[in-house]
């Protein structure tokens, strides 16, 4: 159902572009072409300039960066693996 739904929109919207397309000049239609891929073309590289100009720029905050401290080792007895802590002492089996 969903993609029948799409099919007719697609086939929908061809169908009008191929109309209003066919009405205009072959002139006109590349002025348009060309009008349409200046203004996206300047949107895009304004975006970007934009994006690389305003990057790490927020609101005076800058990024703070922290250095980790030791990580706390287990403490396991290397020779003895056997020993079991039981209420509070260490016994070994």
């Amino acid at each position: 159902m969903k993609t029948n739904l799409i099919t007719k929109v697609q086939d929908w919207t061809d169908d009008t572009l191929r109309r209003l397309c066919g009405r205009i000049t072959p002139e006109k239609r590349l002025v348009v072409i060309l009008v349409m891929f200046f203004f996206f073309g300047g949107m895009s590289i304004y975006i970007t300039v934009s994006s690389i100009y305003n990057m790490g720029k927020r609101d005076g905050q800058q990024l703070q960066i922290e250095h980790l401290g030791r990580l706390p080792m287990e403490q396991k007895d290397s020779i003895n693996q056997l020993k079991i802590q039981r209420n509070g002492r260490i016994t070994e089996e």
